[in-house]
């Protein structure tokens, strides 16, 4: 078997999809099991899951996915599952979407789409050019590492899509002359915390805005890769929200002034832990190159459904997590899981979210208040904390109770002192 799988199979692999991106990814891909002895006790674990269903073809290699993550070699900006599902859930895609992540990784922002698409949309998978463009021309994803291309590539092609565009990109230093306003649908969490020298970064990004930092660089991409109507679902960290450099402010403008900025979804602080701790938010906008901001609204996520430490422990049945439980939850279930909540908000911005109270944990900001305070995005500006009013009694009635007490204190000495005497 040893022979075959490593002379026979893995060679038909590498050629598998002749022409396609992922037969380029293939190519030096090397088979590693070193002993006859170890790749027999994995295919006999292998030999008990149920293989026959494309569900689980896709289940086992996201939790392989997962175990990469936790060595925290390839694996380090694997976006949680249930973030990614939320952010897919409020873009809900659709059968003639052309969905891109720039940052793509393992692929499991395009991974969610496909499964989103096939859900909602079974028709789309009938009809012969609908099925064409979701196998071939629907989700394009890029990175620079080979392995992540690798792993994104056998990563959409084992959820069903036959021959995604994964590709290799640095996606800042090449720009998006070429594939400008190309793609109606972006879904990403680009790496940040990081900087360029301007000579590396495309000179198209450039004319957008003059930095150098990473996560302002992927969000003036994310803006010329998208067609006019197109949306976005992305990650960002805390800093672009209400960072005062000149390039921070000019891309929140652009956002709020040239651009419809949909809303702000504010993240519990660990849930990309155990890898960072640092605070994030997503950042959901429509490109239309003329404005159309009118009211923004935020949501401010205090529990994702698992436990904010190194450890991440579900806090709830599974049935109970991710956006789409199989149930309502109770008060005391969503203080855990906001996800739901956030979703179902999500969709009413437009109507009762209006009104609500900017003491609750979710409400709607005029465009007029956010120009005001200049181009201001993080929540905390613009959430009012009501404080109870506490009673105090007045310091004379206290300063008596005082000298009570020590009246009493001294008596009890003598008291005392008189049956030692």
């Amino acid at each position: 078997m040893y022979e075959v799988v490593s002379n026979g199979v893995f060679p038909f692999l590498r050629t598998l999809g002749e022409g396609s991106t992922y037969s380029q990814h293939m190519r030096d891909a090397r088979f590693t099991v070193p002993t006859p002895a170890l790749l027999s006790r994995i295919v006999d674990m292998l030999d008990k899951v149920p293989m026959d269903n494309r569900d689980t073809n896709g289940d086992l290699y996201e939790y392989m996915l997962s175990k990469i993550a936790t060595a925290g070699h390839n694996g380090q900006f694997r976006t949680p599952r249930h973030v990614i599902q939320l952010m897919v859930e409020m873009t809900a895609p659709t059968p003639t979407d052309e969905i891109c992540d720039p940052a793509c990784g393992t692929a499991g922002f395009l991974v969610a789409a496909g499964e989103y698409v096939r859900e909602r949309h079974p028709e789309a998978l009938v009809d012969r050019e609908q099925n064409r463009h979701f196998n071939e021309s629907m989700f394009h994803g890029h990175d620079f590492d080979s392995t992540m291309l690798r792993i994104g590539s056998m990563n959409m092609l084992l959820h069903g899509v036959e021959q995604a565009d994964i590709r290799y990109r640095d996606s800042l230093s090449d720009g998006a002359s070429g594939e400008a306003e190309l793609y109606s649908l972006i879904l990403a969490n680009p790496p940040f915390a990081g900087s360029l020298d301007h000579e590396s970064v495309a000179r198209d990004l450039q004319q957008l805005v003059k930095t150098r930092k990473t996560e302002l660089l992927f969000l003036a991409l994310f803006i010329r890769l998208l067609r006019t109507g197109g949306r976005a679902a992305v990650i960002v960290p805390d800093g672009v929200l209400f960072g005062s450099t000149k390039a921070h402010k000019e891309l929140r403008r652009t956002l709020v002034e040239e651009h419809k900025l949909d809303g702000v979804v504010k993240l519990p602080s660990g849930v990309f832990k155990p890898y960072a701790g640092v605070s994030t938010a997503i950042l959901l906008f429509t490109k239309t190159g003329v404005g159309g901001t009118e009211d923004v609204w935020f949501y401010e996520a205090t529990a994702d459904g698992w436990s904010l430490d190194d450890k991440r422990s579900p806090l709830l049945d599974a049935d109970k997590l991710g956006p789409r439980p199989a149930m309502p939850l109770s008060e005391d279930e969503h203080a855990k899981n906001n996800l739901p909540d956030a979703l179902a908000r999500w969709f009413e911005r437009d109507g009762d979210e209006r009104k609500r109270e900017r003491t609750e944990q979710s409400f709607c900001v005029p465009k007029a208040d956010i120009v005001a305070a200049g181009y201001d995005l993080s929540l905390n500006r613009y959430k009012e904390v009501v404080h109870e009013e506490v009673e105090h009694r007045p310091p004379l009635e206290i300063i008596a109770e005082l000298e009570q007490l020590e009246g009493e204190i001294v008596r009890g000495l003598a008291d005392l002192k008189a049956m030692l005497s």
